[in-house]
């Protein structure tokens, strides 16, 4: 069984000309361990997809599956915890909490999912460790460049060990090197079991998923 489904969904805008469609009967399959890259054209519907996937909009049609759970019949609060449970999310603006500490950002998602505090210690710790910031744990993000930012991001959606990590445009404010980085990570993750749903218009970084999905128009119209 697939570990992502999408039957049918559809997203539109009331406008004053009647209704505009960002996303038109759009039909994917994930399997768990799958990396897939999803293109197109700005304006295409791509992030608009990521957001759905990730249970971040909860205004469209259609049917959504997720590891077998019907999402499209689902309150949102039972949403809500679907995502905490199964989904990592990597923002193309970082989204860390400007008040907290890295250590701080990094221990949120483990708090979500009532994960005691010596544990949370020992895992913050390790991925601080990981991702080589232990330095700047005590920092707060205003503190850190784009790209420190970005791996915090990272580390931030990756810590609770998700099924699943959607990365909207994850490497576009990075410079080569540091982008790289990133998808050598995402790959290491995807290799140990990680199913990954990247945003990317950079084609190198498209190579590194095992599909592309193409979207134009809010269709999907090459696979």
């Amino acid at each position: 069984m697939a570990l992502i489904q999408t039957k049918n969904l559809e997203k539109s805008y009331k406008t004053g000309a009647g209704e505009t469609f960002v996303l038109r009967r759009i039909d994917i399959e994930v399997d768990a361990g799958d990396f897939i890259t999803i293109m197109g054209p700005s304006g295409a519907g791509k992030s608009t997809l990521l957001s759905i996937l990730g249970m971040l909009d909860g205004d469209w049609r259609g049917e959504y599956w997720l590891a077998g759970q019907p999402a499209h019949a689902m309150k949102p609060r039972a949403r809500i915890e679907l995502n905490k449970r199964y989904v990592g999310f990597v923002f193309q603006q970082y989204h860390l909490l400007d008040d907290l500490t890295v250590y701080e950002n990094l221990e949120i998602p483990l708090s979500y999912r009532n994960v005691r505090r010596k544990e949370r210690q020992a895992i913050v710790a390790d991925s601080l460790d990981r991702f080589q910031i232990v330095g700047k744990k005590d920092l707060y993000p205003s503190q850190l460049s784009g790209g420190q930012q970005q791996l915090v991001a990272v580390a931030r959606a990756v810590i609770a060990e998700p099924e699943v990590i959607l990365a909207d445009e994850p490497t576009g404010s990075l410079h080569t090197t540091q982008g790289r980085m990133i998808m050598d990570l995402l790959r290491r993750l995807n290799r140990e079991g990680t199913t990954i749903i990247q945003v990317t218009h950079n084609e190198e970084y498209a190579a590194y998923g095992t599909r592309i999905i193409q979207l134009k128009d809010g269709w999907v119209v090459d696979e």
